[in-house]
């Protein structure tokens, strides 16, 4: 049986890639992932989990994890001699492995490109010759990466197939009224995302539902979180009595975001998923000193929602750094939800953006097989 390696570092890219491992047939995958790969049948030889949990502040502790799960996946490769790899995201990693796998002839399709258009422009010319293919998320990334070079093609993002309860369904999994005004609170899918993010967005619903006869909530939790993570955060949210709900890892939040009327999120797959589920998003974020320092030298965009990105304005709100506080986001969220009729027309301007439905994974699946020889086909 064909051996397929496949390594995502990061919740959206573990769901990426295990739907696209879902759609094969004959192949036997194994690398580093999370549990929506485990869950598709994926030998985990290395757990997202194990570095995420670490907060920026932990660096030693970080780089032991990342290099001994670094080390984990080289010597499964040496062991099981993948005809060909599947990298999502998790650029700096990932762009070290890929020139690690070209060099010994394995195929390398790369599923969600680095944001080039944002920072770092110069990354596109050293994976040039380590990638075989490039599969992007956003329509106009497809362009720039064959302007140097890069057989690239966009193919749909995998949000766009993304299954998804309808609003009565999604608010009776959730437990919720099926009347009252509703807010999605998704602080992140990193620990130290959550515990800067989460405080401030509870106070700030505490806030809205203050002013408001009847505004529901419920905290989203990533299927990426440790432990430790999550116990702390469902201590947060019974201490302002909002109730927490574990999201499915083969989805993530988009399956149940059409029960909400906004969302409070971080930046990132989030705003988009909220976009395309028409839980209007309000994008907070903050970083430390250091990382926003590197984001004010570096970067080249004029917005950081990845739906603002795509409409090229500031359709929706974005409070990074020190207006990510209780009292802008609860500003901001009354306001999402005194005009959401309008902003509605926004979010169908997302999704138009990327081009309606599509099926990427089963796209991809259909470019992996070949190099996987036969016996593996697309289901």
């Amino acid at each position: 049986m064909s051996a397929l390696l496949v390594v995502a570092g990061e919740a959206s890219g573990d769901r990426a890639a295990a739907a696209v491992v879902g759609r094969l047939s004959g192949v036997s995958a194994f690398g580093l992932g999370g549990p929506a790969l485990a869950g598709r049948g994926v030998e985990l030889v290395g757990d997202l989990r194990a570095f995420t949990a670490l907060g920026v502040g932990e660096v030693g502790a970080r780089a032991r994890a990342v290099l001994r799960s670094w080390r984990d996946v080289l010597g499964a490769v040496r062991r099981r001699r993948p005809r060909a790899a599947l990298l999502t995201n998790y650029t700096e990693y990932n762009s070290r492995l890929a020139s690690r796998l070209h060099s010994a002839g394995v195929r390398v399709l790369w599923y969600g490109a680095p944001q080039i258009w944002a920072w770092r422009a110069s990354r596109a010319t050293s994976l040039r010759r380590r990638v075989d293919r490039m599969v992007v998320m956003l329509p106009f990334e497809e362009a720039l990466w064959r302007a140097v070079g890069v057989d690239a093609h966009y193919v749909g993002h995998p949000a766009l197939e993304t299954p998804t309860l309808d609003r009565e369904a999604a608010r009776q999994a959730l437990g919720m009224t099926p009347y009252c005004a509703a807010v999605a609170i998704l602080p992140g899918s990193r620990p130290h995302e959550v515990r800067r993010l989460l405080d401030p967005m509870l106070a700030a619903y505490e806030r809205v539902r203050s002013d408001r006869a009847s505004v529901d909530a419920r905290v989203l939790v990533a299927s990426s979180l440790d432990d430790p993570t999550r116990r702390w955060m469902r201590a947060r949210c019974a201490e302002h009595h909002v109730e927490s709900f574990d999201v499915d890892p083969q989805v993530g939040a988009l399956g149940v975001l059409r029960a909400f009327d906004a969302t409070l999120c971080a930046s990132g797959t989030a705003s988009l998923e909220a976009a395309l589920g028409r839980a209007v998003p309000v994008v907070a974020y903050r970083v430390g000193l250091t990382s926003e320092l590197a984001a004010r030298l570096l970067l080249r965009t004029a917005h950081v929602a990845l739906p603002n990105v795509l409409l090229g304005r500031r359709a929706f709100p974005e409070l990074l750094q020190r207006e990510a506080r209780a009292s802008r986001i609860a500003d901001a969220l009354a306001d999402v939800l005194d005009r959401r009729p309008a902003l509605l027309l926004e979010c169908d301007q997302v999704e138009a953006a990327l081009g309606g439905a599509r099926a990427p994974s089963a796209a991809i699946a259909r470019m992996l097989a070949p190099w996987l020889g036969d016996g593996v086909r697309v289901i």
